[in-house]
């Protein structure tokens, strides 16, 4: 077992790991925080992504002893109490879930992207989107929630 510390949410968590339980699988499973999805578990999918010391990470190709001393954030930190984070409001104003499963990892990365670019093309906005399987929405109401938060200033965190 390996001693880890990481914050997580803004919570410190100190626990013996097996060297080799994947960061989505720490997350999910020791830490019950259950929104990070597993899809492919090849980190193709783009459904675990969170986010690591300030980048988006896919969490699936990652050892949770990685992120020994490290911040993490998962998409249970988007939301504050009953009010919603701007990108979780947008999707759900443009219909841009229907299943959810791809869902967090798309917010994730959208956070991580908006904090980098915040006027961003559309067609940027599907660049980012690449590497992230939806089989539900078509990808337009993603791309069009997205690009309604960039537009808004200071509504990102």
């Amino acid at each position: 077992m390996i001693e880890v510390s990481v914050t997580v949410n803004g919570r410190v968590y100190d626990e013996a790991v097996p060297p080799r339980l994947l960061l989505s699988d720490f997350l999910r499973h020791t830490l019950g925080l259950t929104g990070t999805h597993v899809g492919c578990e090849h980190g193709v999918c783009g459904s675990c992504t969170v986010i690591v010391d300030g980048s988006s990470v896919r969490s699936c190709l990652m050892l949770a002893a990685q992120v020994n001393g490290s911040s993490v954030r998962t998409v249970e930190d988007l939301a504050r109490g009953k009010e919603l984070h701007p990108l979780q409001s947008a999707f759900h104003d443009n219909h841009a879930l229907q299943c959810g499963f791809c869902t967090p990892g798309i917010l994730m990365a959208s956070v991580d992207f908006l904090e980098v670019n915040d006027e961003p093309s559309r067609e940027e906005i599907a660049e980012m989107l690449s590497g992230h399987l939806c089989r539900c929405t078509g990808y337009a109401p993603i791309v069009e929630s997205i690009h309604a938060v960039s537009r808004r200033e200071g509504d990102r965190g």
